[in-house]
């Protein structure tokens, strides 16, 4: 009787609420041939306790045997989730990576997936209670400012569907062959691939997530599998190590000369990385700032006594987890001299020829990640403490370590700078973070000999600052006496006090 049904492709009374959802909603036991294509592209029914499903494909006409569980998808309205707007002037993210997958049921406010925009890492919450019907990108694509990240399914009623991890056996023979199982073909993770596929990776250790696919509609092949391996060094290129083998025959082997055969038996592939995230915003702004006219103020600055009040702090704080460094005394100090010159924290609107004098003091610090150049900015340093600023920098380098920084902790800065000296080197020649107006690169503090008002040499730290300022607002007596009144600061730390509120 269940073969009969089988072959006559006729599915049991007793299952027409799975077969037909909409059975409830209509008269006609049947649903429209628009509504059946649109919710379902096989029908399927259950038997017994064994949960043997029976496929029947409409749109090839053919009958599987399955021995796939069931498992609940529900059936409602489909809603595109679309990458909302991120940060002002984001026009695109880069998909990062999927917090869920396709037939997850999530709820409200759960976390979707992470995007990384020119400017700052977000997390994309769901705004509905639903199932995830589709996941319509992969990491490392590009994605549009209003354009659908997911379709989801909220509402409705639950019908049986089958899952993905149990083989899916063909029934239907041709004269003269046996049936085998059809070999499944299942997407991990949003990424179309076979099992054999995915076993040939999982013995290099390979993620089949981080592979792009060259077959249809993305799939994963054993040859991408193979290309990425190659790529990473996990496995040798078959291809150059033909060529060694011949070059091995044609030198007759053991003869080679050792230095010949280094140049000929490597072999070297370009590679192309596209520019994401942080370094396609540096693009960006490098370029708009090659177009300024900068020019450069470069001073050195005895910091004898900034070294002393820096070990001061260290050796009299009682908070283990408090790291004191030299930069949250020049932020502080830096912004005790921004007060006497506004102009140095101003910005230009090159539209409408005028120039904003900012009244916070936001000062950014360029962070070296993996990700690329980013600049944080602190806010409100005119407000701050020593303490605070410190506190506020830890946090602010943490965030940028982990790729977490917000929107918010990079915007909206006033004036840069860029501590070099931390990695290297005497003094850098930066160029301006737009629309700023003024960039300071910190060289390296270092002992180097002086001569005394006594005629006797002593050594004294110096470091070597150099400002970049905007010539279309800013002038070279206004930078000079600006780093006059800095550098005073800094020589003599005690002067902050008398600014202090």
């Amino acid at each position: 009787m269940i073969c009969r049904r089988i072959w006559h492709g006729r599915a049991w009374s007793s299952c027409r609420r799975i077969l037909y959802p909409y059975a409830a909603e209509s008269p006609s036991p049947f649903p429209s041939p628009v509504s059946w294509r649109s919710s379902f592209d096989s029908a399927s029914c259950l038997y017994a306790s064994n949960q043997i499903a029976f496929d029947f494909l409409l749109a090839s006409n053919r009958r599987h045997f399955s021995i796939q569980n069931l498992v609940e998808f529900p059936v409602g309205e489909v809603v595109d989730v679309p990458l909302a707007q991120t940060g002002e002037g984001i026009a695109e993210c880069e998909l990062l990576r999927w917090f869920v997958q396709e037939g997850e049921i999530i709820e409200e406010f759960q976390p979707l997936c992470e995007v990384q925009s020119d400017k700052a890492t977000i997390e994309i919450t769901s705004r509905h209670k639903g199932t995830v019907s589709e996941l319509l990108y992969i990491p490392g694509d590009i994605v549009k400012v209003g354009e659908t990240l997911v379709k989801m399914v909220v509402g409705g009623s639950h019908c049986p569907r089958q899952s993905s991890d149990s083989p899916e056996i063909d029934l239907h023979k041709k004269e003269n062959n046996v049936s085998a199982p059809e070999q499944n073909k299942t997407s991990v993770g949003g990424v179309l691939s076979t099992p054999a596929v995915r076993h040939f990776a999982e013995q290099y250790g390979i993620m089949i997530n981080d592979i792009h696919g060259s077959g249809k509609d993305g799939r994963v092949l054993k040859e991408d599998v193979q290309k990425y391996a190659i790529q990473k060094g996990l496995i040798k290129d078959p291809s150059a190590t033909v060529f060694m083998e011949s070059e091995k025959q044609f030198l007759g082997g053991e003869n080679e000369d050792p230095y010949v055969s280094a140049e000929v038996k490597r072999h070297y592939d370009d590679k192309f990385i596209p520019l994401r995230g942080f370094h396609r915003a540096m693009v960006k702004s490098m370029s708009m700032a090659a177009k300024v006219p900068h020019f450069h103020y470069v001073e050195e600055i005895i910091c004898d006594a900034l070294v002393e009040l820096k070990v001061s702090f260290q050796n009299n704080h009682s908070e283990a987890d408090v790291k004191f460094t030299f930069l949250p005394l020049l932020i502080k100090s830096l912004s005790m001299a921004l007060s006497k010159f506004p102009f140095m924290n101003s910005c230009f609107n090159e539209e409408l020829l005028e120039v904003i004098l900012k009244g916070s003091h936001n000062i950014g610090v360029a962070m070296a990640t993996p990700q690329g150049l980013v600049v944080p900015n602190i806010k409100d340093v005119q407000n701050l403490s020593i303490l605070e600023i410190t506190k506020e920098l830890s946090r602010l380098q943490c965030l940028a370590r982990d790729n977490k920084l917000s929107p918010g902790d990079v915007s909206g800065g006033t004036i840069t700078l860029s501590n070099i000296g931390a990695i290297g080197g005497k003094f850098g020649v930066p160029l301006l973070n737009l629309p700023e107006v003024a960039i300071i690169a910190l060289g390296r503090i270092q002992k180097v000999p002086r001569l005394g008002d006594d005629g006797n040499v002593y050594p004294v730290s110096i470091m070597s600052v150099n400002i970049g300022a905007d010539h279309r607002v800013l002038d070279g007596a206004t930078v000079a006496k600006f780093c006059n009144e800095w550098k005073q600061l800094i020589e003599k730390p005690e002067l902050l006090v008398l600014h202090l509120r």
